[in-house]
Formats: C-alpha cells, structure tokens, sequence
C-alpha cells in the first residue's frame, strides 16, 4: 500500500521542486532530482507487476482521501492497483525513467531544462492518476492533467510559432474527444448512481436491453454511454478523425514524442476501453464501432507512413497505426492482446523515437531522411538498437507451425496474436486489415532504416549540416540543438506539395560536405540499449500471462473481461491465417529493399507515375484542409462577424461606446451656455425663472 502512494506522488514532488526551483535551484540538482524520483518509482513499480505475474499479489484499493460530496454524489479519492494497473505501471515509469536519462543529453544545452523536467515528471504523475483511479472522475482528473501536460511539453519551444500552433492544435482537438468523455461519465452517473468503477462494472451487465432518452430518441442505455467514452478514447489515443494532432506533436523534443507516444497520452484512450470492457461487451453496436474504427486508423496511418521523409513523423504514423490494432482487438473482445501490444509497443516505440532523436543528435537536427544514407558505421550504437526495434515493430520471427517453435521479437507475438485473434473472432475483414497493414508497416519502417543507415551519404546536400559545418569554421564547435531560442529550427513536413527531391534516394547529391556524424553520448545511449532489451524480449517472455495459458483467472483475474473461448480458438485457424502477418512482413522487407537498396530510382518512378495517388498520401488524406474548410475558417469568420458587426458595431456602439458618446455631446452643449459674462448667466436665470411660473399659472 505504501509503494502505491510513493510511484504516484514521488513523480508530483519532484515536478513541484524542478518546476518552482526552476533556474534558483539549477540545472543539475532539478534533473537528478525529477530522474532519481522516476528510476524509486519504476523500481517500486516492477515488483508489483511481478507480483500479478507470479500470482501472488491480490488487487488492492489504497484510500487517499475523500475527494467531493454533493447530494447522492460522492467522490473518494482511492488508488486501484490490479494487473491492469500493474502493467500501465511498468509501462510508464519504465519508459518515462529512461525518457528522462536521455534527456540529459538531449537537452543539455538548453538553458530552460529545470522547467522541461519539471514538465516531464507531471505528464507522469498525471498518467499515473489515470491508470491507478478507483472512479471515473479520478481518471478525468488524470485525463485532463496528461492533456495539459501534452500542451506543456509539446510547445516547449514557446518562441517557435510552429511549437505553439501544434500545442494549440493538440489541446483543442483533444477537446472535442474530452466533451464525448465528459458526457459519457454524466451519463454513466445518470444511469447506475455512482461514478465508482468497480460499482459500474458490477452493475453493467443488468442494464443490457434497456434504452435512454438521447438526442430526441430512444436508443440503448450501454451503447450511447460506450460510444460517448469512446469519442474520448479516440481523442486521446488519436483515432481516425481526431488524430490531426499526433504528427503535429512532433514539434516537441524528441524525448517528449517518445513519452506521448510510447508510454503515456496516447495509451490512454487503450487502457480506458479495458478498463471498463465490460461495460463494452454489454453492446455489440459500439464493439463493431470500436472495431471499424480501430481498423480505419490502422489502414489510413500506415499508408500516410509510406510517404514521409521527416524521421520522426514516419514513426509518429506509425504509433497511429499501432494504435489502430489495439483498438481492432478490442473491437474483437481480445483485450488481452490490446494490453499486451501496448505493452510491447512501449518498448520498440519509446526505442524508436529515442534511437531516431540520437540519428537527429548525430545529423545536427536534420529531421529529413533523404538527407541521411550510410549511417551505420558513423552511429553503430544507434544503429543495432534501432534495428531491434524494427525487428519488434515489423513483427519478426517464427510462427508455430509444423512443429517450429514460437519464437521471436515483442511485435511477432502481440501484433500477430491480435490478428489472429480477428480471425478467431469470426473477422476476417479485420484479419485482412490487419495483414495488410502488416505489410505496410513493414515496407516503411525498412524504408527509414535503408535510408537512414544504408546507401550513399547524402549529407552535402543539408542546409542543417551546412550550417553546422560553418559554425565550426567561424568559432571552432559547431553549435548546439535547436532549442528554446536556437536559430536552427527542427525540420517540418511541407505538406501542401510533394517534395522536391523525394522520397528517393538517388536524386541527392552524394557526399559527406565533410561533416563526421558523432555517436550520442553514454546517457543517450544507455536508455537505447535497455529498451532493445524489451523489444526483443517482451513478447516472448510475457505472451503466456497476457494471452496464453497463464492469462485469464490467471494473471487478469477480471481486471478486463477476458475470453478463455476466444484465446483458445486460435489453434484453429487455418494455416494460412497463422501465416498472413508473417508473409506480409516479408513481402514488405523484400519491397523496401528493392525500392531502396537494389533499384534506388525505383520510388521517383513511382511517384511520378502515380503522382496524384502520391499528393493524396503526402496531404495525410486532406483531413488538416477538409478541417480547414469545415471548421476552422467558419470558425474565424463567425468570430470576425461577432467580434466586428456584434461587439464593436452593436454592443459598444450602443453599450459603453454609445453612452460615452453622449454624455460628450451633453458636455460640448453645456460648454455653450458657460460664457463667463454675468449678463449671460442673469439672462438665463431670468428666462428659467419665467418659464418655471408660467409652468406653475397655467397649472
């Protein structure tokens, strides 16, 4: 009980001493102090997981305080520890520990990294209120705090204007989905009288068949509840139609994507569906919303992925992707393998981000991968590291058939049990889906690593290398990141148009420019070497407790609702559905290859052939301009309408304005009469004195 309290509020006091020591208390003291908080916390975090594992930790409610009472509401604040709990424990101190030892060499040179600690230790209290809450509004509290957090980190760099439109851009669009949660929970509370989740599950599965009055119609009490936390799960977690703001994130620090995107904001809207899955499978309409949802944003990212240049919104895509299938799982009831993905998924895609900020390190901040070529030897830490974690993400290993043994990396045994499971499921839509989205996370994820590690350097051709080469020639070091108030910004996606040179790599001008890329040092590179380890390892060493034999009433023990019928069916499929992801995996190797390493003009030839196909990927499907034209221009005119025509032209011109402006005319017709000769002033009180008994005689 006592841990509890410690991994959750160890993150909390540290953010209060970086944040209000700030630049009195230092740089050094603020990131030792905020990184050993999180190194106690993910110490005291894995016992507890283990526990769950081993089979020897009951679930515990730790009571903190009472929170709110108003009428027949009541709110207690409690921490709930299960194996749900468990996992999203390991998961965020783990990654968020080990997010903050690289930043001490991503950020060193930047002169506000008290306050970016400071940050980086809320996002982690409030991810950590989410997962550990006993009640729906505890959860909003840590909903909302992630939120802020998010808009904190990501608008980091205030003085870049791109920064603050994508903090901006994230904070109002995860809005939208935080109005669905919020009506979701005033809902729940109309419906079942409490906001406790334990009392909501308990009771869900009696409200099944009734109805609700919403929106002037009768519907199904648990599908309008499901449905309306589940447009707060897509904000969160990025799904089609409110995903606009994910790519846009990468205008943080790179340490502040892998946080969003490996171990906290994103993974939330996945850990709330679990959370309360029974609840969901009161409603077969809102699974198969859950499921075409999932499945869309899967499809879509992975085909925006195939496009991009800039490294880090290649693997920002491919979170969104991710996601996607841990949504399809849960659309199909296989919340087990939801969880387990997003637990191996933490660990390959926190590597990721982290190996491809130490490739940006390395290239002086240049984000653009045509620009990168034969790497491999200049950073071969980040290299292998980065390898084991496209092995994990693309699913690489060796399926259990004809007696072979299941063996491989973290993304072979959660991806492909998800997919597998949709087959299971009676989907083979979404086992179509799945593979076919296999195949293309394959294809790209190979395409970053044979542009950035293999072929011919293409450095020359950077204007960042360029300049890095030329500030070690005028001062004798090349100058740091690009930082709070750097004169070198971190490349963007250009978006509107396809890129002048490409997506291949043939069309560069060859050569170093003399420019020697520099491995990153031990704190960057100690945090790579560690999660290797989980995404090579993760999946094989926890399958069983997640979706195997040991799950169920034996690790889950109801923490989700579970389906022994449905994880059992699965060796029953046929071969070639245990086969599909495997195959997609290689056929998407074989395609990057060919494409980047054996026929290098191949992609240009592509692109010029399919040009439009090409400007419809690279435009990310036109969402940001359907928005655009369906929101945000109506939005700014009716603003201008009320602001020019309403308040300027209506409410002041006959509000303040207008009495203003009489009470000037009232004193200009005063001044008139104030002369300063008496005769004036006699004549005047002559006439009012006549007209006043005139006033009187004729009354």
């Amino acid at each position: 009980m006592t841990s509890i309290l410690f991994i959750v509020f160890l993150p909390l006091l540290a953010a209060i001493v970086a944040g209000f020591g700030n630049r009195a208390l230092g740089a050094f003291p603020a990131k030792v102090v905020t990184t050993a908080a999180l190194f106690t916390a993910c110490a005291l975090s894995w016992p507890i997981f283990l526990g769950f594992i081993a089979g020897t930790r009951p679930a515990s409610v730790t009571p903190v305080l009472h929170w709110m009472t108003s009428g027949d509401f009541t709110v207690d604040w409690a921490l709930r520890v299960d194996a749900l709990t468990a996992v999203m424990l390991v998961v965020i101190t783990s990654v968020s520990a080990l997010v903050h030892l690289y930043s001490w060499g991503y950020m060193d040179e930047d002169p506000d990294q008290p306050r970016f600690f400071a940050y980086l230790s809320l996002f982690t209290f409030a991810m950590l209120m989410l997962v550990t809450a006993d009640n729906l509004v505890q959860m909003f509290f840590g909903w909302e705090g992630v939120g802020l957090a998010s808009y904190l980190l990501i608008g980091f760099w205030f003085r870049k204007p791109s920064a603050n439109a994508a903090a901006i851009k994230a904070f109002v669009v995860n809005r939208v989905g935080d109005l669905g949660f919020m009506l979701g929970i005033f809902g729940t509370f109309l419906v079942f009288g409490t906001v406790s989740i334990p009392a909501i599950l308990a009771a869900a599965p009696h409200m099944a068949g009734s109805t609700i009055g919403f929106l002037w119609l009768r519907a199904d009490t648990m599908t309008v509840l499901c449905l309306l936390l589940f447009v707060g799960a897509m904000g969160k977690s990025a799904q089609i139609g409110l995903h606009t703001w994910l790519p846009d994130a990468m205008e943080g620090p790179t340490p502040v994507s892998a946080l969003i995107h490996a171990a906290t904001m994103v993974t939330a809207g996945v850990f709330m569906l679990c959370r309360l899955s029974p609840m969901f499978e009161t409603s077969h309409t809102a699974l198969t919303v859950v499921r075409f949802v999932g499945a869309a944003t899967c499809l879509f990212a992975a085909t925006v992925g195939l496009v991009q240049t800039d490294i880090k919104r290649v693997i920002a895509y491919s979170t969104c992707s991710q996601l996607g299938y841990m949504f399809f799982a849960a659309g199909v009831g296989a919340y087990g393998a939801a969880m387990f993905h997003l637990f191996t998924h933490a660990f390959f895609k926190a590597l990721l981000f982290l190996g491809a900020g130490s490739v940006i390190h390395a290239m002086h901040h240049e984000q653009d991968m045509c620009y990168y070529g034969g790497l491999r030897k200049q950073i071969p830490i980040t290299f292998w590291t980065m390898m084991a974690g496209t092995l994990a993400i693309t699913g690489v290993g060796i399926p259990g058939v004809f007696g072979l043994p299941e063996i491989g990396f973290a993304g072979f045994h959660s991806k492909d049990a998800i997919i597998e499971l949709s087959y299971a499921a009676g989907q083979p839509g979404a086992w179509f889906v799945g593979v076919l989205v296999a195949l293309l996370t394959s294809f790209y994820s190979w395409r970053l690593m044979f542009l950035t590690f293999w072929g011919t350097p293409r450095w020359a051709a950077s204007e960042h290398i360029q300049h890095a080469l030329h500030a070690h020639d005028d001062h004798g070091h090349a100058h740091s990141e690009e930082g709070h108030g750097a004169p070198v910004p971190e490349a963007e996606d250009s978006g509107d148009a396809p890129s002048t040179h490409g997506p291949a790599q043939g069309d560069l001008p060859a050569g170093t420019g003399g420019y020697h890329p520099h491995e990153s040092p031990w704190v960057m590179t100690v945090p790579l070497v560690l999660l290797s380890v989980g995404a090579v390892f993760a999946g094989y060493v926890f399958h069983t407790y997640f979706v195997g034999e040991a799950a169920g009433a034996g690790f889950w023990h109801g923490a989700i609702a579970f389906d022994e019928r449905l994880m059992a069916s699965v060796e029953e499929i046929p071969l070639l559905a245990k086969l599909g992801a495997f195959l997609a995996m290689l056929l998407g190797l074989t395609g990057a290859w060919i494409a980047y390493i054996r026929t290098p003009s191949l992609p240009s030839a592509v692109t010029e052939r399919f040009e439009l196909g090409y400007r419809f990927l690279l435009n990310k499907w036109y969402f940001d301009e359907l928005y655009q034209l369906l929101f945000i221009r109506p939005a700014f005119a009716i603003g201008r309408l009320l602001w020019h025509r309403g308040d300027e032209q209506t409410i002041d011109r006959f509000g303040p304005n207008g009495s203003a402006a009489v009470v000037v005319a009232g004193s200009r017709l005063a001044v008139r009469f104030q002369s300063g000769y008496l005769y004036t002033y006699a004549f005047v009180m002559l006439f009012g004195l006549t007209a006043a008994l005139t006033w009187a005689i004729t009354r």
